[in-house]
């Protein structure tokens, strides 16, 4: 996403099917450890600032997530990937100059009180930070009345004055929810045509006092309230989804052939194939760096050096870690520990000031996009099925293999293999 990114505006819509479950601890810990890795990158690659515009983007946020092994459609990619984030960016906020305020339900309500710490520890105003915090939650939950009621506020800042909120709602009698994306880059006012994106699908009638066609319905609200409760307010327009990318997720679990664009995916396996641990570089020529772990770190990398065009089949990234749920494929965690390995050697050598190993790993997004123009293979459904058979070997693990709380099993599980944050 090297482009400019659009703001101020809409980027996109999607439908998510609203999830219930939790995220394991196994796979958490990976996700803090793998989102902090990630997000460096693009900040050494491209900018704080360009980090903020990836998160205002619904598609790119939803492919976020899938490469992190979260369920690849789901609404709790949300809920997941902002707490890794939360989590992970928690040890080098302050080096970074990158905060992350905020959560679910009662996280959510402490993020005017997060904020100003912020602002009294960098300088900024952290009081009109708060009250930007409100606003954004009020303009989704009053102004914006869609049938979605918010459960999570999360408000990423920059030590600049930058910022970007992602805030979900939920409608427990559809069974979906929906995603808002606010960018501050770009935004002229809270209550005109502010937000970045809105991730979901109309739902009957919508009450939208955002539109700029309501200009005239809010300056009505504020009459009636200096004339009082007598007053007619005008009737209000209705919200017409406009002519943005619309990313529909569907309700079922399992990953299908329809779900991905098949050529990008064998461009993928066919970089893995010809750039294996024997020739490609000091950077994978690390023990155990096989044709499976660069083709996880292939999908890594365009996740973080990829064109928004790019990311309208969010099923591809779930390609490089599976998924908890089992689709995919369970998530093999020898595949993702030597991508959190790889990954954390590369930005510390960048850090130091040797950046070629990151600049290979940007090499891989690159060949994969060659190898796309001749991009052939396999069926779907053979790939599937190879990775499913090779999870056993390593270390395929999903949601459903954790012990019943109390169980003897549980006792006497054997402790995850250590992910330094440091």
């Amino acid at each position: 996403m090297s482009g400019p990114t659009r703001t101020g505006r809409r980027t996109g819509s999607a439908d998510l099917p609203l999830h219930g479950g939790r995220v394991p601890p196994w796979l958490a810990e990976r996700m803090t450890v793998l989102g902090r890795l990630i997000t460096e990158t693009i900040v050494l690659h491209y900018g704080r600032d360009e980090f903020l515009r990836r998160l205002a983007h619904p598609f790119w946020f939803q492919s976020f997530g899938a490469v992190m092994g979260m369920d690849w459609h789901s609404s709790g990619i949300t809920t997941s990937v902002m707490g890794a984030l939360k989590r992970g960016l928690a040890p080098v906020q302050h080096e970074l100059g990158i905060y992350v305020c905020g959560g679910r339900g009662r996280h959510s309500r402490k993020t005017p009180h997060e904020l100003v710490a912020v602002g009294e520890r960098t300088g900024i105003d952290g009081n009109a930070m708060a009250r930007a915090s409100r606003l954004t939650a009020k303009v989704d939950s009053a102004a914006v009345q869609d049938g979605f009621e918010l459960y999570l506020h999360s408000f990423v800042l920059l030590d600049s004055g930058a910022w970007v909120v992602v805030q979900q709602g939920m409608n427990a009698a559809l069974r979906e929810a929906r995603r808002y994306h606010w960018l501050s880059e770009g935004l002229t006012s809270f209550v005109e045509q502010p937000h970045a994106a809105i991730d979901g699908v109309p739902q009957g009638e919508i009450l939208n006092l955002t539109d700029a066609r309501a200009a005239s319905a809010r300056a009505a609200e504020v009459e009636l309230v200096q004339r009082g409760p007598n007053a007619v307010v005008p009737v209000l327009q209705r919200l017409r989804e406009d002519s943005a990318p619309h990313l529909r997720m569907p309700a079922h679990h399992e990953v299908r052939a329809s779900d991905v664009f098949l050529r990008r995916l064998h461009a993928t396996m066919m970089t893995a194939a010809s750039c294996g641990a024997a020739d490609f570089e000091e950077l994978l020529l690390t023990p155990g760096m096989g044709a499976r772990s660069v083709a996880a770190l292939a999908r890594v990398s365009e996740v973080v050096h990829g064109a928004p065009s790019r990311f309208a089949d969010p099923a591809r990234f779930a390609f490089a870690h599976g998924g908890k749920d089992g689709h995919p494929f369970p998530v093999p965690l020898d595949v993702y520990d030597e991508t959190i390995g790889t990954l954390r050697r590369a930005v510390d050598a960048a850090r130091m000031g040797n950046a070629e190993k990151l600049a290979a790993l940007r090499r891989l997004d690159d060949q994969s996009r060659v190898m796309e123009r001749m991009a052939a293979g396999e069926t779907f459904q053979s790939i599937v099925d190879a990775e499913r058979s090779a999870a056993a070997r390593l270390r395929g693990r999903t949601v459903f293999d954790e012990p019943t709380p109390g169980s003897r099993k549980e006792r006497r599980k054997p402790p995850v293999k250590q992910l330094r944050l440091l």
